[in-house]
């Protein structure tokens, strides 16, 4: 299974979910929420990242569900 960070992102029939790099969506969903919930499982799920794009397109939220690299102090 590849590493693939999960993107929701507006789409014409609500919200979409798009793994990084796919010009075609994993799933699309009549709310945000529900694409939200469908892509964390899916990042969990491949120890990736989740970006919620907002509205406008631009990255309004991210979340790292594998290992990271260099967590933070303190």
């Amino acid at each position: 299974m590849s590493k693939k960070n999960q993107h929701v992102v507006p789409h014409h029939s609500g919200w979409a979910v798009k793994g990084a790099g796919n010009s075609r969506a994993s799933s699309i969903h009549g709310t945000q929420r529900e694409a939200i919930a469908v892509a964390r499982e899916t990042a969990i799920r491949q120890r990736s990242e989740m970006l919620i794009h907002g509205e406008n397109g631009r990255i309004r939220e991210r979340n790292t569900y594998g290992d990271d690299p260099f967590p933070p102090k303190g």
